[in-house]
């Protein structure tokens, strides 16, 4: 976890791919959420942003369902898959 890149937040690097194999994980970015009970509720989009900025005014998808997710313990109902790169897979 954590070290050389200076984020201010816990962050992992999946050098052998391992955890994003595990997750199934098919495009970056691709962001999940969970509950303190650690179940899925969450598994989308950032925000509205594809290949080119979202407005400004674009809703702040993941940081909405994450707050929803601490109130609640559970997600919203609407999510938006997450569109990016398809993930180069490393030869076995």
């Amino acid at each position: 976890m954590g070290g050389s890149l200076n984020f201010p937040f816990p962050y992992l690097i999946d050098e052998s791919q391992e955890v994003a194999q595990a997750y199934g994980a098919v495009c970056t970015p691709d962001f999940f959420g969970y509950n303190a009970q650690l179940e899925l509720q969450y598994r989308g989009r950032l925000d509205a942003s594809g290949r080119n900025p979202a407005p400004p005014d674009a809703r702040r998808e993941l940081f909405e369902a994450m707050r929803q997710i601490s109130a609640s313990g559970r997600g919203p109902g609407e999510q938006i898959a997450s569109i990016g790169c398809s993930i180069k897979w490393k030869a076995s």
